[in-house]
C-alpha cells in the first residue's frame, strides 16, 4: 500500500509540474502577441490572454472536462482529494491545453477584435467545441476511434496535441479571421499590402523562448504518469525544435520574426508523433514545419490577403496538420519509428479535426457577428485597443495616455 501511495503521489507531482510548465507557456503567448502587434495594442494582448485563461478555467471545470471525459467535480472536497487529488491535478494539466486554443486564436484576431465578444467565444470553444474533439481523440468518445481502427488497422495517434490543440486552434482562428476582416489600411483599395511591422522584437523573442522551454512540459508530461515518461519524447522535441529554427532561418532569409517562430513550428508539428518517431524523423518533421510556416505565412498575408496577425493558421493550423500526418510517416517501423500508427488513420483524424474546427468557427463567430459584432469601430481601431478598451497604453509616460 505504501508503494502504491508513493506512486500516486509521484504521479500527482509529475503532472502538477507539467501543468505549471504549460501554464507558464501562456505568458509566452502573451509576450509573443505583445511583441508582434503595434504599440497601441500591447496592453490588450496581455489582458486578453490572462482573461481568456480565467474564462477557460471556469468553463472547462463546469462543462468542458465533463464533455471530453465524462468526469465532473460535484462532490465533497474529501472525495476530490482521494489518491492525492490526482484527478484534480490531471484536470489542471488538461485545462492548460484547452486554454491554449483561445490563446492561439487571440494572435490571429489581434488589433481589431471586440474584447467581450471574444470572451464569449472562448467560453463556447473551451466548453463545447474543443472538448468534443478532445474526447474523440483522447477518450474514444462516440466510437470514432473504434471506427478508424476498424477501417485502417490503427487508432488516430496524437500524443501531445498537434491536431487536438494546435490544428483545432489554428483552424478556428482562420474562420474567425475571415469573418472579422483585415485591419484598417492593411490592404489598400489601390492594391498591394501595407506593412505593419512588429512593435518589439525583444518581446516577440521572449514570448517564443518561454513557449519553447515550456513545450518540454507540454510534450514530455503528456505521459501523465511518471512510469510512462519517455526520453524519446524529449529528444524528439529537441530535434524538431532545432530543425524548425534552422529551416525558418534559411527560408525566412534571417528575418527575426520567422526565426523565432521556427522552433514553435517544429514543436507544434512533433507533438503528435514525439513518442513514436526516430529523432531523425523528428528533425525532418520540424524542418518541414519551419519552411511550411514561412512560405504559408507569406502566401496568407500577401497573396490570399488574410490578415492573420501572428500567422496562427500557418503556425498552428497547417503545422499541426502536417505533424499528425508526419506521425503516420515517420512513426512507421520502416522509417525507424516505433510503429503502431497508420498513415490513413492520421489523414482521417486530421481531416476530422479540421472539419470540427472550421464548422465550429463559422457557427460561433458567425452568430456573434450577427448578434454583437466582432470588431471595434473604425475610431476605436484607429486609436488602438489599449486606449479604446483599457484606457491606458503600454508606456503612458511616453505616449501621453
Amino acid at each position: 500500500m505504501e508503494a502504491e501511495a508513493l506512486k500516486v503521489s509521484n504521479d500527482t507531482l509529475f503532472i502538477l509540474l507539467g501543468a505549471i510548465m504549460v501554464l507558464a507557456m501562456h505568458s509566452g503567448f502573451a509576450f509573443l502577441e505583445l511583441g508582434t502587434v503595434r504599440g497601441k495594442n500591447q496592453v490588450n494582448a496581455l489582458v486578453k490572454i490572462l482573461c481568456d485563461f480565467a474564462v477557460s478555467t471556469i468553463v472547462y471545470f463546469f462543462v468542458g472536462y465533463s464533455v471530453a471525459y465524462g468526469v465532473d467535480f460535484f462532490s465533497g472536497a474529501e472525495k476530490l482529494a482521494e489518491k492525492s487529488g490526482f484527478e484534480l491535478t490531471k484536470f489542471f494539466f488538461l485545462l492548460t491545453f484547452a486554454a491554449a486554443v483561445p490563446a492561439i486564436i487571440s494572435g490571429g484576431i489581434a488589433e481589431r477584435s471586440k474584447f467581450n465578444t471574444q470572451l464569449i467565444a472562448t467560453a463556447v470553444i473551451v466548453g463545447l467545441i474543443y472538448p468534443f474533439f478532445e474526447g474523440i481523440a483522447w477518450n474514444n468518445q462516440y466510437g470514432v476511434q473504434d471506427w478508424i481502427k476498424a477501417t485502417t488497422g490503427e487508432n488516430f495517434h496524437d500524443f501531445a496535441g498537434s491536431v487536438v490543440v494546435h490544428a483545432i486552434g489554428g483552424w478556428l482562428a482562420l474562420g474567425a479571421v475571415i469573418l472579422l476582416g483585415p485591419r484598417m489600411g492593411r490592404y489598400p483599395r489601390s492594391g498591394g499590402v501595407t506593412a505593419q511591422p512588429p512593435s518589439s522584437i525583444p518581446f516577440l523573442a521572449l514570448g517564443a523562448w518561454i513557449l519553447t522551454v515550456g513545450w518540454f512540459g507540454f510534450n514530455v508530461m503528456s505521459a501523465q504518469t511518471i512510469d510512462k515518461i519517455s526520453g524519446l519524447v524529449a529528444v524528439n522535441s529537441l530535434m524538431a525544435m532545432a530543425g524548425g529554427i534552422l529551416a525558418a532561418l534559411i527560408a525566412g532569409r534571417n528575418d527575426p520574426g520567422f526565426v523565432h517562430n521556427g522552433p514553435l513550428a517544429g514543436l507544434v508539428a512533433v507533438c503528435a508523433g514525439s513518442d513514436v518517431m526516430h529523432p531523425l524523423g523528428a528533425l525532418v518533421t520540424g524542418a518541414v514545419a519551419g519552411v511550411l510556416f514561412v512560405v504559408m505565412f507569406t502566401i496568407t498575408q500577401n497573396r490570399l490577403k488574410i490578415d492573420d496577425v501572428l500567422g496562427v493558421w500557418p503556425l498552428h493550423g497547417l503545422c499541426g496538420a502536417w505533424g499528425a500526418i508526419a506521425c503516420g510517416i515517420f512513426g512507421a517501423k520502416s522509417l525507424g519509428g516505433m510503429g503502431g500508427v497508420s498513415f490513413t488513420a492520421q489523414l482521417i483524424g486530421t481531416a476530422l479535426g479540421i472539419a470540427v474546427a472550421l464548422i465550429g468557427a463559422f457557427i460561433v463567430y458567425g452568430v456573434l457577428k450577427a448578434i454583437m459584432g466582432l470588431r471595434l469601430s473604425e475610431e476605436e481601431e484607429f486609436d488602438g485597443s489599449d486606449l479604446s478598451l483599457h484606457k491606458i497604453g503600454a508606456s503612458p509616460e511616453r505616449t501621453g495616455w
